[in-house]
């Protein structure tokens, strides 16, 4: 079962990172990263703070995008090709199909996430004025390793993004280091959008596994809307809106996800809220986001075990 699964996701991964769709969402992504340096040179001082507060908040936002197009994509997609059907014809159950898919979106992802989250740290870098020349280095052998890889590895070339990506992400996180706090923010943020985007595309996954794409990004989008809303919802006062729509609001947030948890206040991601420590906040997230994505998935492996593809 997992030798097969992972063939399922290495694959899906293979086709997410040749699509050009990807490619146009990590382009945009990064300009909006790279524009921050354009907004931050409007301020007379706390540049640092916006380059790391405006891009974590692109980067979120990006990388939800991302987890709907591919979510609503990549399954519709085997189905109109019609290339599943010789896949599901061998040993593989249809469950196993679903995960793969899955797990070759979040890889996506993460390598997404990774690259993203390093441009962003690279700019904290140079706004520092720390090592600026090991800076510029560290990026120029990172891009050399990467297209030598690339031109290298003709058959496995899109595996190398991945790490790749971890080794930017890393490398930046090192060298950003004198940003204090606003490097602690972009690290914090971007694994809270990891943990978020975990759901997101579980969520794609459920709605893809019996819905077209346009319906299934609508759906996904909407979930993600209320998800953000949940802390409204939960409470709306009785004395305004009355008894019936504040036990509406509070099924909602019950059911729903609280998606808002993945966009804390400032002072969370410093760690300056007595109450809540940060690395109990953080594993509190992931393990919601776990739980949430396996509940989804495993829906999802029911409802398309039941599809019939006449």
């Amino acid at each position: 079962m997992i030798g097969r699964t992972l063939a399922i996701a290495m694959n899906t991964y293979r086709e997410a990172v040749r699509a050009r769709v990807l490619l146009g969402l990590l382009a945009a992504a990064v300009a909006a990263s790279l524009y921050t340096i354009v907004i931050a040179s409007m301020s007379i001082r706390g540049e640092t703070r916006i380059v790391a507060d405006v891009g974590s908040a692109s980067i979120s936002l990006m990388s939800v995008l991302t987890a709907i197009i591919l979510g609503a994509t990549s399954l519709y997609r085997e189905l109109e090709l019609k290339t599943v059907f010789p896949i599901l014809t061998r040993r593989l159950r249809r469950h196993e199909y679903v995960i793969g898919k899955y797990l070759g979106i979040v890889a996506t992802l993460v390598a997404f996430i990774s690259i993203d989250g390093a441009v962003d740290l690279g700019i904290l870098a140079f706004q520092t004025k720390e090592h600026t020349v090991l800076n510029i280095v560290a990026w120029n052998v990172l891009i050399a390793i990467l297209g030598f890889l690339v031109l290298r590895a003709k058959h496995t070339r899109v595996f190398v993004v991945l790490p790749w990506g971890l080794a930017a992400y890393a490398t930046m996180a090192l060298l950003a280091a004198g940003a204090g706090g606003e490097r602690q923010v972009v690290l914090v943020s971007t694994l809270l959008t990891l943990a978020e985007v975990v759901i997101v595309a579980a969520v794609a996954m459920l709605f893809s596994s019996f819905s077209s794409p346009f319906l299934t990004a609508i759906f996904t989008v909407m979930v993600w809307l209320v998800g953000r809303s949940t802390d409204t919802a939960a409470s709306i006062p009785d004395r305004f809106f009355g008894k019936g729509i504040a036990m509406f609001g509070r099924g909602v947030a019950f059911v729903f996800p609280n998606l808002f948890m993945y966009v804390p206040a400032r002072p969370l991601l410093l760690g300056q809220v007595p109450d809540m420590p940060l690395p109990m906040y953080i594993a509190k997230a992931w393990l919601i986001a776990l739980a949430y994505a396996a509940v989804l998935l495993a829906a999802s492996g029911i409802v398309f075990r039941r599809r019939d593809f006449q």
